[in-house]
């Protein structure tokens, strides 16, 4: 057969252009004895109604006295005679060139007559022996025969396209779907991933495969998929649920945040559930199902799905070809890492259809990760869960990889568990401290004349476009002297989780030498002193430090008429004016006992005196 109908891309993005309200001057219908040696009239005739959206210009000629009316209304008569069995034709060398191209037409007229009643395969079947039946015509030095060919040639092309336009291709789930070919690029994958350099990467990804696998090809069953494709994220991600491309394309199945979104995963301050195994998996399903429905044919499906479906219809559009092309003819055209990806991906099944032929050992795969689900309401963290229920916050980790900083949200949350624990951790949840989400440390900085966010990135060692972030600045070109502007430092701090540090127990020593991890706040807890009384003594003028220098310390006079007061420990988004309220003291003298101004900071684990 010429056409490869599995292989024929329907949808291509340009083709409603193409086809839709235009009309196009092509070979005239003839008469059965020759073709008209005059230019034909064009009659538009309407699509079929199932497929709606698609102009089907029908070309007839106007000979022995037959009009263009009669010819249309004949055509339901036609579609009743037409025939149901198309003989393969055989070449006779009685046959003249132009008995070949009427008869390659009257085959374009019986697949017209096929589409119209919604028998396509028959349809694209006789277009297929009207290809073969203009390949035998050799019309040497004759224009006429040249340029019927031609038209003929482009009019079967222009059907093929219409005809798969039309199509609405349906997954039927048969699981033998993706042919398996074998050429020198799928031999020289399998090469790599057998006793090449990408042996260890092939091996251990296997070996992570049955942590997930057996939910996956569940999963594909129920769609009515190819199971072969439970096999997709080897290639994609190493089966690496974490797996981050340069492209941002996280998880098993490297959805990139907008794909992502689309076929609706979730993505907050929270959680990412491109990293949720399960969640990722139906949503590749939905993308596969989708490509397929554009395509038809899986090896392409596996291109688009790797390079995006617009990278490749571009690439098909460029193609300079009458028939539609398969995966391999596109191979070349194709972005390095997509034209590598289909053959990767068959290598993995040819290895995986008969590993001892290729030395694998199958008995050295993980075993499925097997959990139940506890609704939860309350925002904790994965450790304290973990010493709940008595395992490795490791454990609890690989259950729940879509919580990205191991704390769950505010609003209710299906956390994953071992088997068997749910009871015991709900009996225990009110027990379990709240934790909040890590915050970004901050420092603060008064705007001095002359002074430009790049000037104070460059002192803080951050960048502008941090400060803006963080100060909701929407221009970088100007700010006001005397402005206080919040600047972003390395690392989180955690509210309900800050340790106080060590405090220095004996005399003060005459210097600190600064540690990594040291801040001027830290080290003013240490010392029982401030950080203002440091800055001062040493004249510092920010609160940027390096790791070896010497700092001198003093310590701050103690809090007056304390004996009788009670310490706080700030908490995350405190303040003073909310701290002096809420223990109904004027905030003045809140400020006074712990020698404060109105434009100290205060941090969280900071204790402070009240009354």
């Amino acid at each position: 057969m010429i056409l490869k109908r599995n292989e024929v891309l329907a949808l291509l993005t340009g083709l409603g252009l193409l086809l839709t309200g235009c009309t196009t001057t092509m070979m005239g219908v003839a008469a059965p004895d020759k073709l008209p040696a005059k230019t034909p009239e064009i009659v538009t005739e309407t699509a079929p109604p199932s497929y709606v959206g698609i102009d089907e210009n029908v070309y007839h000629s106007i000979t022995n006295g037959e009009t263009a009316s009669d010819t249309a209304g004949s055509a339901n008569h036609d579609v009743k005679a037409a025939p149901t069995n198309l003989p393969l034709p055989e070449p006779s060398p009685t046959k003249s060139a132009q008995e070949k191209l009427d008869e390659a037409l009257e085959f374009c007229r019986d697949s017209q007559d096929y589409w119209q009643r919604g028998e396509l395969e028959k349809a694209v079947d006789a277009l297929d022996q009207a290809y073969l039946m203009i390949l035998e015509v050799e019309p040497e030095d004759d224009f006429k025969l040249i340029q019927e060919k031609e038209d003929l040639r482009f009019m079967i092309s222009k059907r093929i396209l219409e005809i798969y336009a039309s199509r609405n291709i349906v997954v039927n789930g048969n699981h033998n779907a993706i042919p398996l070919d074998m050429n020198r690029h799928v031999q020289a994958e399998i090469k790599r991933f057998t006793v090449g350099v990408e042996k260890n990467f092939f091996l251990s990804s296997l070996k992570r495969s049955g942590r997930y696998r057996s939910q996956i090809v569940a999963e594909l069953k129920e769609a009515g998929l190819p199971e072969e494709l439970s096999w997709l994220p080897l290639i994609e991600s190493g089966f690496k649920v974490k797996a981050l491309s340069r492209a941002r394309a996280l998880g098993l199945w490297q959805f990139i945040p907008s794909t992502g979104y689309k076929f609706g995963l979730k993505r907050d301050r929270y959680i990412d559930e491109r990293m949720d195994p399960d969640k990722a998996t139906r949503a590749a399903i939905a993308y596969l199902k989708e490509l397929h429905n554009i395509f038809g044919d899986w090896t392409t499906v596996l291109a688009a799905y790797n390079c995006g479906e617009g990278r490749v219809l571009r690439v098909i559009k460029t193609q300079n070809v009458n028939y539609l092309d398969n995966f391999w003819d596109l191979y070349e055209r194709l972005p390095r890492e997509t034209a590598r990806y289909v053959p990767r991906f068959l290598a993995t099944l040819h290895i995986l259809n008969t590993p001892e032929k290729y030395g694998i050992d199958l008995a050295q795969i993980d075993p499925p990760i097997t959990y139940e689900t506890a609704t939860i309401n309350r925002q904790i963290h994965l450790r304290d869960a973990a010493k709940v229920l008595g395992i490795t916050e490791s454990t609890l980790r690989e259950m729940n990889p879509e919580l990205r900083y191991k704390i769950l949200p505010p609003t209710s949350y299906d956390l994953k568990i071992p088997t068997g624990t749910g009871s015991q951790l709900l009996a225990e949840i009110e027990s379990i401290r709240k934790t909040a989400l890590p915050q970004p440390a901050y420092v603060y900085h008064r705007v001095r004349s002359g002074e430009t966010l790049s000037t104070i990135a460059r002192r803080y060692r951050t960048s502008v476009a941090r400060i803006k972030r963080a100060n909701n600045l929407r221009s970088s070109h100007f700010i006001r002297a005397g402005k206080r502007l919040k600047i972003p430092s390395k690392g989180y701090s955690y509210a309900s989780q800050t340790k106080s540090p060590q405090k220095h127990s004996g005399p003060l020593p005459d210097y600190h030498v600064v540690r990594r991890g040291d801040s001027l706040w830290n080290i003013a807890r240490k010392y029982g002193t401030t950080t203002q009384a440091i800055q001062k003594i040493n004249g510092l003028t920010g609160t940027h430090l390096y790791k070896g220098q010497r700092l001198k310390i003093s310590a701050a006079p103690a809090p007056r008429q304390t004996e009788d007061m009670k310490t706080y420990q700030v908490q995350s988004g405190d303040s003073p004016f909310k701290i002096a309220q809420a223990h109904q003291m004027p905030l003045d003298r809140f400020l006074k006992i712990n020698r404060l101004s109105p434009r100290s900071t205060i941090y969280p684990g900071q204790q402070v005196y009240v009354e």
